[in-house]
């Protein structure tokens, strides 16, 4: 048990290093937190129009995720982890990314995280979700809607491909952080009021 604690505490704190802003402050953007959505995300910092900054906020923060799963995966011979642990790590990486300890517990909404967190567990399920992510954002041009819609699907992709496990419920925890997180969006698209991807904060 100590090892499995010891193993979500370092997820969680690794999850807590926010790349929006970090990226915005090397960059010398404005902090994402002030503006727009006020989400430190990729989808806000492509509000400033900055693509580059965008891309590697994104990179960032999808890959934390990654390398939190990964880093289980390399010591579960050794401390004892099984699949559902593993995933649970990426699940503090996950809340580590929404209620950072370096930012206040002001964090993103975990989008990125958690496909980082879909890939590393299986590529075929991260790569199923992204690929549906993808497809709402192409035609409905919202990215809250897509993330929401993969989200959901990510939970049946698990169903479909491994069944009913501990993983399938760790992805369930994140579908339902990340629906609680965008509620205030999923009210902006009910009213019509939600920001389109690349719409600038001004617009």
């Amino acid at each position: 048990m100590i090892y499995l604690i010891a193993g979500l505490v370092a997820g969680y704190l690794l999850g807590s290093i926010s790349f929006a802003v970090v990226v915005s402050k090397v960059m010398g953007l404005a902090d994402p937190r002030t503006f727009g959505s006020k989400n430190p995300g990729a989808t806000n910092v492509l509000r400033t129009g900055n693509k580059a900054a965008a891309l590697a906020t994104l990179l960032g923060d999808a890959l934390k995720g990654t390398a939190a799963v990964l880093l289980a995966y390399y010591f579960q011979d050794s401390l004892g982890y099984s699949q559902g642990d593993v995933a649970m790590i990426g699940v503090a990486a996950f809340i580590g990314h929404l209620f950072p300890i370096f930012f206040g517990f002001e964090g993103g909404k975990g989008v990125a995280t958690a496909l980082g967190v879909l890939f590393a567990l299986n590529w075929a399920l991260g790569l199923a979700t992204a690929i549906t992510w993808v497809v709402i954002a192409y035609f409905f041009r919202y990215s809250s809607l897509a993330s929401l819609v993969a989200s959901a699907f990510a939970v049946f992709y698990n169903v479909l491909l491994f069944g009913v496990d501990a993983q399938a419920a760790a992805i369930l925890v994140m579908a339902g952080l990340l629906f609680y997180r965008h509620k205030q969006n999923i009210a902006n698209l009910m009213a019509g009021k939600e920001s389109k991807i690349g719409q600038k904060s001004g617009g």
